[in-house]
């Protein structure tokens, strides 16, 4: 029997994938339930699993863009196993083709020559006719070769390399770069900062963060803390848990918190749904499972789908400062940096402490200057006293010690 394999939907409102990668070759014996091919939606990456066992016959080509519903390959499921034949090997990426060799062009007597207003030009800026292809007649080099001439950086030392590989974006990577340039063309983004003293997270971590783990089977960490300031941030200023939709404003009475976390195959968002019911250790386990799924390809589109905020964490790769894109069609993102000593003023004395700057971005039509600027402050009351403002005055209670 002849078992024909369709692309499946990955999710709502994805009509199209394309074939990122096949994991096995034509002809290749393939087990039920097998990763036959790694297919990219414009929202996330997912691996195709065999339906049936047997011999596959492939039916596209990677980079090839398929229609939700159109065959892909066909398995002869009446093929039998291979006595002694391992597991289909797994494709290996080939590298990339050297580049052919140049051409070399016929030498003319006016090769290289220069006119005498591109010599004046040329020699102004540095540079040997030599250097330059003419594109006068026979070669000769004319006033517009000199003028749109650039100066070499330097001679190439011998045995220097000067290749240039071509690649083709993925349908996720594509579609983030949609966005992000939708983002910054449709929406009237600006960005606002300030800064914030950790020593309290600091104190209360290194004094509850063994009995924390000991409890909850996962670290107390700085997301939680940044996701609950958040929480309650919203809550003061609903305008940033909105978004606009034609001439309407719709207002969220839920946080879904979008988490950036870095995967295989680039930036993704999954969602804390509800985050607004979650605890110190229920923030935690979410943020470990879906940094998991992500970076082990598992995560799926639902998954990565609506969100009302976002937050980003710049500082795992040592961001001192930034300013976040908005997620569309979210209206706000909060960006987080890299913790440094730095000097600040504390009653009245220069002292040292850990210090974080923010970054909120926002979209300007929905959410106003003062409103925004009350969000992030309202972030910082938090982080710098979370015992009063996140825990209710019972850290233990807080933390479900």
């Amino acid at each position: 029997m002849i078992l024909e394999m369709k692309v499946p939907s990955p999710g709502e409102s994805i009509t199209e994938v394309e074939i990122a990668t096949w994991l096995v070759e034509d002809g290749d014996y393939v087990e039920k339930d097998q990763a036959i091919a790694e297919v990219d939606s414009d929202k996330a990456t997912l691996e195709l699993p065999a339906e049936e066992s047997g011999v596959i016959t492939l039916k596209a080509e990677e980079g090839d863009a398929v229609a939700v519903g159109q065959v892909v390959c066909l398995i002869d499921t009446a093929a039998q196993k291979p006595e002694g034949s391992p597991a289909a090997p797994v494709k290996e990426v080939s590298a990339p083709k050297a580049a052919p060799a140049p051409v070399v062009e016929q030498q003319t007597y006016a090769t290289g020559s220069a006119s005498p207003a591109a010599k004046k030009i040329l020699s102004e800026k540095g540079i040997e006719a030599s250097q330059i292809k003419g594109t006068g007649k026979d070669g000769r080099v004319t006033k517009e070769d000199a003028i749109q001439a650039v100066p070499s950086m330097g001679t190439m030392p011998e045995g220097g390399q000067r290749g240039v590989s071509r690649t083709k974006l993925s349908m996720l990577r594509r579609k983030v770069a949609e966005r992000l340039v939708a983002a910054k063309n449709e929406t009237a983004m600006l960005t606002t900062f300030n800064e914030v003293d950790m020593s309290a997270v600091f104190n209360l971590r290194k004094e509850y963060k063994e009995a924390f783990a000991q409890k909850h089977g996962v670290n107390l960490g700085f997301m939680s803390f940044f996701t609950l300031a958040v929480i309650r941030a919203l809550k003061m200023y609903p305008a940033v848990n909105s978004m606009i939709d034609g001439k309407e404003m719709i207002t969220y009475d839920f946080c879904d918190i979008s988490i950036a976390v870095s995967g295989p195959k680039g930036l993704m968002v999954p969602v804390i749904r509800n985050a607004e019911k979650l605890s110190f250790a229920g923030v935690e386990n979410e943020v470990k499972r879906l940094a998991i799924r992500a970076r082990e390809g598992e995560i799926t589109v639902d998954e990565m789908t609506g969100g009302t905020f976002t937050i980003t964490n710049g500082g795992v790769f040592g961001s001192m400062l930034s300013t976040p894109i908005i997620n569309p069609p979210q209206s706000g993102i909060l960006g987080m940096h890299n913790i440094v000593e730095r000097p600040i003023a504390k009653n009245g004395e220069v002292v040292i402490a850990p210090v974080m700057y923010l970054a909120l971005s926002y979209d300007h039509r929905i959410i106003d200057g003062k409103e925004s600027v009350g969000f992030l402050v309202a972030i910082k009351e938090a982080i710098e006293n979370p015992q009063e403002f996140l825990m209710d005055g019972d850290i233990n209670k807080a933390l479900e010690l």
